[in-house]
């Protein structure tokens, strides 16, 4: 088959179209031809060796975060899934590789792809939808009611974050360029800043929740908009030593972990604040309760654009200048 290849770490590296082996499943495995591909930051900032300290892989690897295809192939053990089956997911962090023709998934990773979705649109969903789920459901706990600022409104994350809160009936606000506010006032933002000529501190007040993708400047800026007892959750770091705890990080890692995030733990506690570090994991049947609401129409999809599979660095490059508007897509079939 064919696939996309990290060979070595680096901030000028780019991806190398190879020949591999179609991956041989386990029986607790679905091999998924895979129609689509999502671009994501997750996969720029693993090729510059941003990551490397949480993420060891060992080069060279096939990357990639998030596909979209067809079941061709199915593990003894495997019950949820046959064959023929379209499906969608964001494999597990040991399962990675969704920038090739085939991928040997996890069946607990899997969910049928929604049917109101094509494998291009759905191929941009799973890393971003429960990177917001998690976030705002499982950690933020989001109520009605409640008031939840969320950061870099038009890219993937925020896209879907801001109709889930509104679903969720939060008060949702959110920063974005002014070219972006009419498509995320349609999606449910309810007050919308320009980032280039405001500033979210002097506007916002009291807020239950944030969810924080930027710099570590943004990061302690937003604990100050926040009531005491609420939370703010980072996808962009700091990482945490409870987060080091829950992968089974090394004592090294637990420890650089500490030092990077103890300055803004400290200023989170002397405010009554809770910060965490959310890195998004696999799971299908947090993917199984997206696809309700793709399909009920309450989650609209946005794909800025779709690439061809021999473009994928093209791709990568675009994701890489932090400038999309929705989800950038990879076509492989």
């Amino acid at each position: 088959m064919k696939a996309f290849i990290v060979q070595k770490y680096g901030k000028k590296e780019i991806l190398t179209l190879a020949q591999e082996p179609k991956p041989i499943i386990t029986e607790n495995e679905v091999l998924v031809e895979i129609y689509s591909t999502g671009i994501n930051q997750l996969d720029t900032k693993i090729l510059s060796g941003e990551f490397k300290l949480i993420l060891r892989y060992k080069t060279p690897f096939i990357l990639g975060h998030d596909l979209a295809g067809v079941v061709s192939e199915i593990g003894s053990n495997v019950i949820k899934f046959k064959i023929g089956d379209e499906v969608y997911a964001r494999p597990s962090d040991n399962a990675i590789g969704t920038f090739a023709e085939f991928l040997a998934v996890p069946e607990g990773d899997l969910a049928l792809k929604p049917k109101s979705l094509t494998m291009e649109e759905a191929a941009g969903v799973p890393l971003v939808a429960l990177t917001a789920w998690q976030a705002l459901v499982e950690i933020g706990k989001l109520k009605k009611g409640q008031k939840v600022f969320i950061q870099a409104g038009s890219g993937g994350v925020g896209i879907i974050a801001i109709q889930l809160a509104k679903y969720l009936g939060a008060t949702v606000a959110t920063t974005a360029g002014k070219a972006s506010f009419h498509m995320l006032e349609k999606l449910g933002a309810d007050v919308l800043i320009d980032y280039k000529t405001q500033d979210f501190e002097s506007v916002l007040k009291d807020y239950d929740l944030v969810l924080n993708s930027q710099d570590n400047k943004t990061l302690v800026k937003s604990l100050n908009i926040v009531k005491r007892g609420g939370k703010v959750i980072s996808i962009s770091g700091p990482p945490t030593p409870t987060f080091a705890k829950e992968i089974g990080a090394s004592w090294i890692i637990k420890l650089i972990s500490s030092l990077l995030s103890s300055g803004i733990r400290r200023k989170a506690k002397k405010k009554g604040v809770d910060y965490q570090f959310l890195f998004m994991r696999a799971d299908g049947k947090q993917l199984e309760e997206i696809t309700k609401l793709i399909d009920n129409g309450i989650i609209k999809i946005v794909v800025e654009k779709v690439y061809p599979f021999s473009q994928t660095n093209e791709a990568l490059n675009h994701v890489a200048r932090g400038r999309a508007k929705g989800k950038v897509v990879v076509k492989i079939k």
